[in-house]
């Protein structure tokens, strides 16, 4: 048909600064293995292969002239809109324009394991719905983070890009004659009413690549779509915020390693917290931060298989290093994770570009705790663990008595001098209640439950005297500051023995934090230069804790506040930035979610036992 199209202007609805679309333009597909970011004028800025934390093919996300894409649009102006199939995870976007309408469906498609099918396949199926309607596409393929040499070349007529052990195929029906023109690959054609096009992207590592058939294509999109649809039909959230408690769980769905269980923070690296800010993290591992929030979703909303694969991930993970805990571990369970930088520019300008993530030689007592509670919900939902787990769980309280007076990093992960931070303080209180709990129980070995018993009241002598504010008798960020931090909430919510008075003054202390529906993480120092936007997990802690001490009223209204916030297929980022709307930092991010949904069933817990 003619040359991959050059570069037109964008749709005012979605602009892109810089070559950067805003981060609230993205929508999520995935496989259970990977995942790919998929922009609403339909580029795919990010997908890392083979799988979620491997270095990037497409990265236009962190670097828009350097990382790498796959453009699919009109070749005249457009509007959009999308939503997700319902009950899956596959993305479907409109684009109107003044000639007739395009349907493009964006897939990872799902493994099978009982046919010769290709190891990964991003797949995208365009109909025309009316009018005809000049489209373009252009593969950019970057593997590697951009590092290695692409070799452009056609197997069986078909274009193939490789580097070393990896192969990416363009397999184009009905789409235009693909041609490879520079670095890139890419074609053009015209949509019809009823007509259909089919792009697909089988990928291969130290493997053969397959290069599938349509036939085959279309069929296994249709049988992705099904069992999404199948997974989720065996859920029903319960409530008044079911579809977005729904979306939270397909999401955090999404985010699960399959082969290993493991659940990934976010699907992506060094996205900002401030635009231009240096606050840019690596988040494609799994934190014991977010377990307790992670197993206790799967348990509410009726995931056995995730909540067994994901705690035994964690127990595998964990005993790598035992006794001490990592903050966070690899997808495959490993706990090497060495930071580096990329010579990438970052998404517009925010460097440095990390892979890797320092925090996991931090000290972070608060794990402690997380781990502890996510045993003591599997253990009341399961039963009793085995010998080997039970041991190691009383090693780790024993070593939560020895250590516990220590300062620490803190939840937040600060880059300044450790602190006698409260919420770790809590954590560890936590963390001894539980295993106390166990051993009473029978389930662990309790021949040290009577130390556990004191250092446990130790504890929460050091909490209530030197991490409370005496003029305002609310808990602070850190022993002997005024500081304050939302994250104390958590101690609440995981059950820290504290007085409700306390509670309460601490939830009107947070309010201080608050604007509107956003809350931000802390005040004071943490060692790192510029702002950051307003932390959403910190918003649905205040919703919950709202709640749980009876104020379901304000606590309803604020969620309701916060579901509003998500993007228009339901996704949310770590942060917001307040003043603008703006997404800040990686997404989707899974403890967004996980707070989404512990907030929603405890709202609506407490307004079902108030007799609301």
């Amino acid at each position: 048909m003619g040359a991959p199209p050059g570069t037109a202007p964008r749709p005012a609805e979605a602009p892109r600064t810089g070559g950067y679309a805003p981060l609230r333009d993205y929508a999520v597909i995935g496989d259970g293995r990977t995942a790919a970011l998929v922009a609403r004028d339909g580029s795919v800025d990010w997908l890392g292969l083979p799988d979620l934390d491997s270095p990037s093919v497409f990265g236009a996300l962190l670097d828009a002239g350097r990382g790498g894409r796959f453009l699919l649009e009109p070749a005249v102006p457009y509007r959009t809109e999308r939503r997700y199939l319902p009950g899956t995870n596959v993305l479907e976007t409109t684009f109107a324009t003044a000639l007739g309408s395009v349907r493009v469906t964006d897939a990872l498609t799902l493994y099978d394991d009982r046919a010769l099918v290709p190891m990964r396949e991003l797949q995208r199926r365009i109909e025309g719905l009316s009018g005809e309607v000049p489209m373009r596409w252009r593969v950019e393929p970057r593997f590697g983070y951009g590092t290695r040499t692409t070799r452009l070349s056609r197997r069986a007529g078909v274009p193939v890009a490789a580097a070393g052990s990896d192969a990416l195929a363009v397999c184009a029906w009905d789409a235009g004659e693909p041609r490879i023109a520079g670095d890139a690959i890419g074609g053009t054609f015209h949509t019809a009413p009823g007509g259909s096009a089919l792009i697909a992207l089988p990928f291969a590592h130290q493997e053969p690549l397959v290069l599938p058939a349509r036939a085959e294509c279309d069929a296994r999109l249709d049988d992705t779509c099904t069992a999404w649809r199948r997974w989720a039909a065996e859920r029903t959230p319960p409530g008044r915020w079911r579809e977005p408690v729904m979306r939270s769980l397909l999401t955090l769905k999404l985010l699960v390693y399959a082969p290993s269980g493991a659940v990934a923070a976010a699907a992506t690296t060094s996205l900002p917290e401030h635009i231009g800010g240096e606050r840019n993290w690596d988040y494609r591992f799994s934190w014991v931060r977010d377990s307790a929030f992670t197993l206790a979703a799967f348990l509410r909303l009726g995931c056995p298989a995730e909540a067994r694969a994901y705690f035994w991930w964690l127990m595998h993970a964990s005993q790598l290093t035992h006794p001490r805990l990592q903050v966070l571990y690899r997808l495959d369970g490993g706990a090497r994770t060495r930071e580096e930088v990329l010579p990438w520019e970052g998404y517009r300008g925010s460097a440095p570009v990390r892979t890797g993530n320092a925090a996991a030689g931090q000290v972070q007592l608060d794990t402690y705790g997380e781990l502890m509670q996510t045993a003591w919900l599997y253990a009341r939902a399961a039963g009793r663990p085995d010998a080997d787990i039970a041991r190691r769980l009383a090693e780790l309280a024993d070593l939560v008595c020895a250590g516990w007076q220590e300062p620490d990093a803190g939840i937040w992960e600060v880059r300044s001098p450790p602190r006698h931070f409260t919420q770790s303080k809590m954590m560890c209180w936590v963390a001894l209640d539980r295993a106390a709990d166990l051993a009473e129980h029978g389930l662990i070995p309790a021949r040290h439950l009577a130390r556990w018993r004191a250092a446990r009241a130790d504890i929460a002598a050091f909490v209530e005297t030197r991490c409370v504010s005496p003029g305002r008798n609310c808990y602070v960020r850190s022993a002997g500051s005024e500081d304050l931090d939302a994250a104390v909430l958590l101690g609440h919510l995981h059950g820290y023995g504290a007085d409700p008075r306390r509670i309460r003054a601490t939830l009107a202390a947070v309010e201080e934090l608050r604007h509107g529906p956003y809350v931000d993480r802390y005040s004071g120092e943490d060692g790192l230069q510029g702002p950051e936007g307003a932390f959403l997990a910190c918003s649905f802690w205040l919703a919950e804790s709202l709640a749980r001490t009876g104020d379901t009223v304000r606590a309803a209204a604020l969620m309701d506040e916060l579901v509003a916030l998500a993007n228009d297929v339901g996704l949310y980022s770590e942060e917001i930035d307040p003043a603008t709307g703006g997404f800040l930092g990686n997404l989707p991010q899974g403890l967004s979610h996980l707070a989404l949904i512990s907030a929603a069933h405890a709202i609506g817990a407490a307004v079902e036992e108030a007799g609301g």
